[in-house]
């Protein structure tokens, strides 16, 4: 017992008593952060209640993943309880958040079937910051717009916006799509099919001419399509040449073509596509119009 009259236990008491082993309590004694109140005459560590207290503390901690030195703070009383709870809160939630996109990652690699070189593409997209995907994204700006001062300033102010918004905790789909598009932003054939695009509009454009003007025709062909659509007017059929003439005028259909094409093909349907699954945005509007517009084109083509 001790001076004060209070019990004290062997080791194999207080293993006994909390279910922890004799070998992880002697552990813990010999780190220094349990302790014994007081030794028996052979020499063996006696605990006391306080000492069963403390242990209790330490298992706490322990299972709630903190380390021995920051059990040695908390039972110093250097640090709070609550301070080092908050510190690990910050540390489980970076680790699930790398957890997540690990999964999203091998989820990736797994529908795709890559291969050793493909994964490690993939996991490097995956994790790159928030600036360096907004990086690609600037680079593939800065090329498409490059020289072409007379495009649209409403839609030069559209395409710079154009921001990379991969959530922290990306889905498998997500992650699919981010590098799917990464790949397409680097692509230089795309590179190139959208500052064709881009070229046209700027040709479109009059000098003096009010901005706006890109934006307004794709309003008139949602105005226009949109509706056609809706009755059933197929784009192979007699009721579309009306809507085209409503559209172009008289403007060489060929050219037309060229021009719509160059911005509203597949791939360029992909990448805004992509973009709102990244950006966990809605699906882009009026894709379906403006494809219409494109196959009732490629009909008359030639003709």
């Amino acid at each position: 017992m001790n001076d004060d009259g209070t019990r004290l236990f062997t080791i194999g008491e207080l293993a006994g008593a909390t279910g922890l082993s004799v070998r992880t309590i002697r552990f813990w004694s010999d780190e220094g952060v349990l302790a014994p109140a007081a030794r028996s005459s052979g020499g063996y560590r006696l605990y006391d209640t306080a000492s069963a207290a403390r242990l209790e503390l330490i298992r706490t901690l322990r299972e709630l993943g903190l380390g021995l030195e920051e059990v040695r703070t908390v039972l110093a009383g250097e640090r709070t309880v609550a301070e080092v709870a908050a510190t690990h809160v910050a540390a489980l939630d970076a680790r699930i958040r790398a957890l997540k996109v690990t999964r999203a990652v091998l989820s990736t690699v797994a529908r795709r079937g890559a291969e050793a070189e493909e994964m490690t593409l993939v996991n490097k997209l995956a994790r790159l910051s928030a600036a360096e995907r907004q990086r690609i994204m600037e680079e593939f700006v800065a090329e498409t717009l490059h020289g072409l001062d007379t495009v649209d300033p409403d839609i030069q102010e559209r395409i710079r916006r154009t921001a990379v918004d991969l959530a922290e905790d990306p889905t498998p789909e997500e992650v699919d799509a981010w590098v799917e598009l990464a790949e397409l932003l680097q692509d230089p054939g795309f590179r190139a099919q959208m500052r064709r695009a881009v070229e046209f509009n700027a040709a479109d454009r009059r000098p003096g001419e009010p901005g706006g003007r890109s934006l307004w025709f794709a309003k008139r062909l949602v105005e226009l399509v949109a509706p056609a659509r809706e009755r059933g007017i197929e784009p192979t059929g007699p009721g579309a040449e009306e809507v085209l003439d409503d559209l172009f005028g008289d403007a060489d259909r060929a050219d037309v073509l060229e021009r719509m094409t160059a911005g509203f093909d597949e791939r360029v349907a992909r990448y805004r596509e992509l973009l709102a699954v990244v950006n966990r945005q809605p699906a882009p509007p009026h894709a379906e119009d403006f494809a219409w517009v494109v196959a009732a084109l490629r009909a008359r083509a030639g003709r």
